[in-house]
């Protein structure tokens, strides 16, 4: 895996949500202004849930958009052994039944997820439990992690 296209692909899909965000935005705020949308009594809140959506519109283009700028001005640097895993790193993870997860440990646009090859590769950030306990860890390491109440072990097989 090039982590190179992977960040280009995350970059790609910021793009487009960003766009798809814009224009849900714009849809929402001509709804909410629109003169039929006038409340005629105190019933009529049609106008009022509009502005919120508008409102929450807005703010979901402005997290992409700083998302975005955050993967534009990302710089690659290659793995160091001598660190670990760090933010911009690709990583191949394994669970016990030889399943593979591949992770782009990123800076911010946690969960979204493209398509590199036939992978699915996952954003994550440090400041989840998985992206935390990946930090500093070497090709061969293992690590547990607990999602609800059960107990999940992967061992890292890759680093880009």
């Amino acid at each position: 895996m090039n982590k190179q296209d992977v960040l280009q692909l995350i970059i790609d899909k910021l793009e487009v949500d960003l766009d798809i965000a814009r224009r849900a935005a714009q849809t929402a705020y001509e709804t909410a202004t629109h003169e039929e949308n006038i409340a005629e009594n105190k019933y009529d809140t049609l106008g009022l849930e509009a502005s919120y959506l508008a409102a929450g519109q807005a703010r979901r283009v402005e997290e992409i958009r700083q998302s975005l700028v955050l993967y534009q001005k990302l710089t690659l640097a290659p793995f160091s052994e001598d660190k670990g895993i760090q933010s911009g790193d690709l990583i191949t993870l394994e669970n016990h039944l030889g399943v593979e997860q591949h992770l782009f440990l990123g800076p911010d646009a946690a969960g979204l997820k493209i398509q590199y090859d036939a992978h699915t590769v996952t954003v994550i950030t440090a400041r989840a439990p998985l992206g935390q306990s990946l930090l500093g860890k070497q090709t061969g390491d293992e690590l547990e992690i607990r999602v609800n109440s059960s107990t999940q072990t992967f061992e890292v097989t890759q680093i880009v």
